[in-house]
């Protein structure tokens, strides 16, 4: 496993831990970020420091502070999500 802010630009990942303070748990929580869903990498910010995700089919653009202490565990090596079948 590895924390939601080390994924890769359209890398797939599964949700399996929330790991920070109540309040940003909760804010996380409405916002989408719950354990099982499925999330992808999609874009960064010039500064680096907010990344933007696809989950529930809505894209949210958060800092990686916040998405540090998130737990993730990779569907598939490979940058997957634009791949063609």
């Amino acid at each position: 496993m590895l924390s939601l802010d080390e994924l890769k630009i359209n890398q797939r990942a599964i949700i399996k831990n929330i790991e920070c303070d109540k309040t940003v748990k909760i804010r996380l929580l409405d916002m989408g970020f719950q354990n099982g869903e499925e999330i992808v990498h999609v874009l960064n910010s010039p500064s680096k420091l907010i990344k933007a995700y696809l989950i529930k089919n809505t894209l949210i653009a958060i800092r990686n502070s916040d998405v540090k202490n998130i737990l993730v565990e990779v569907i598939d090596d490979e940058n997957s999500f634009n791949r063609k079948s």
